[in-house]
C-alpha cells in the first residue's frame, strides 16, 4: 500500500490550463503550504504536516511534474520555470479558499517558494526555505572540484534528450543515489517510503529533468532581473540549511540576507532530508516563523 499522511484528505486541484496538482490537505486554522524537494513527493512532509495540522490548515501538493501531479510536456523553458510552478501554488491555495498563506519549501520546493514570495509578496505571509540557496547564488558558488557534490545540477542542465535517456536507463540507481548519500539517518526514510519516491521519480524523468534544466536558464534570468531591480523578500523569512558554505567557501547567511532583510538563518546538523530526519525541530522552527 502506498504511504499517506495520516488523517489528510487527497484532492486533484486545477491550477492552470490542463494542469492539476495532487494535494494532501489536513488540519484547520491559518493556512500553510509545504512544498517537497527532489527526489521526493509531498510525502516527505508526513511528520511535520501531521504536527502542524493541530493548529493550521496544512496543504501539501506534489509539484507540477512530480508525484501524482500532472506532467505537461516541456514545450519551452517556461513550462517548468519556477515562476510558472510558483503560480501553480498561488492558484492551488486560491482554489482551496486561501488568498494568503505561509509557505515552506525544501530543496526544489524551496526554489518554487522563493519565487512565489518574490512574485506574490501580498499573498505569501511567511517564507521558509530548507537547504538551498537561491538559484542565482547557487550557480555562483559552484566552482572547482568541490562543485562535484552538485554534479546532477550540471548533468540535468544538458540539452534534451541526453540526461533523459541516461537517467531513464537506470532511474532507481540515479534517484536512489541521492536518497542514500544525502541522509545521515537511513532509518528516517522507511523502505516503503523510499519505494514510493523511486516509483514516482521513475514515472517523471522528463519533467524532473525539465525542472532542473529551467534552473540553468530561465530561472537565472528571473533572479537576475529581480536583483537588478533591487527586489527583496518583504515577509519574515526563515532558512534552515546544512553548512555547505564550509565545504564550498561561501557565507550562506550573507547570501540569503541580500534577498531577505527580515531573516533568521539556522545551520542544522542533520542531513539534507531534515523534515524526515528531524521533524520535531522543523515543525518547531516553522511554528516560530509563522508566529513572527
Amino acid at each position: 500500500m502506498t504511504p499517506v499522511i495520516a488523517g489528510f484528505d487527497h484532492h486533484r486541484v486545477p491550477v492552470a490550463d490542463g494542469v492539476f496538482l495532487h494535494t494532501a490537505v489536513g488540519g484547520s486554522g491559518t493556512p500553510v503550504v509545504l512544498l517537497h524537494g527532489f527526489p521526493q513527493t509531498h510525502l516527505m512532509w508526513r511528520h511535520v504536516a501531521a504536527d502542524l495540522a493541530a493548529d493550521h490548515t496544512v496543504i501539501c501538493p506534489d509539484l507540477r511534474g512530480y508525484g501524482a501531479s500532472d506532467k505537461p510536456a516541456a514545450t519551452d523553458g517556461t513550462v517548468y520555470a519556477k515562476r510558472t510552478m510558483a503560480a501553480d501554488i498561488v492558484a492551488l491555495a486560491r482554489e482551496l479558499g486561501h488568498e494568503r498563506f505561509g509557505l515552506a519549501g525544501h530543496d526544489r520546493g524551496a526554489l518554487v517558494a522563493f519565487r512565489a514570495a518574490l512574485d506574490h509578496p501580498d499573498t505569501v505571509t511567511h517564507l521558509a526555505c530548507l537547504d538551498v540557496l537561491p538559484t542565482l547564488d547557487m550557480w555562483d558558488v559552484m566552482h572547482g572540484v568541490t562543485a562535484a557534490v552538485g554534479f546532477h545540477l550540471f548533468f540535468m542542465a544538458q540539452q534534451p534528450d541526453l540526461p533523459e535517456r541516461m537517467i531513464g536507463a537506470a532511474p532507481d540507481t540515479f534517484f536512489g543515489h541521492f536518497l542514500d548519500i544525502w541522509t545521515t539517518d537511513r532509518g528516517a526514510i522507511a523502505p516503503e517510503v523510499r519505494a514510493a519516491y523511486l516509483t514516482a521519480c521513475r514515472d517523471a524523468v522528463p519533467s524532473i529533468v525539465a525542472d532542473y534544466r529551467a534552473s540553468a536558464g530561465v530561472d537565472i534570468e528571473h533572479d537576475r532581473a529581480d536583483r537588478a531591480a533591487g527586489r527583496t523578500l518583504r515577509m519574515p523569512v526563515g532558512v534552515l540549511q546544512q553548512d555547505w558554505g564550509a565545504a564550498l567557501g561561501f557565507d550562506a547567511a550573507a547570501l540569503w540576507r541580500a534577498w531577505a532583510p527580515d531573516l533568521r538563518h539556522t545551520t542544522v546538523t542533520c542531513g539534507h532530508f531534515m523534515a524526515e530526519e528531524a521533524p520535531d525541530d522543523i515543525a518547531k522552527a516553522l511554528r516560530e516563523l509563522l508566529a513572527r
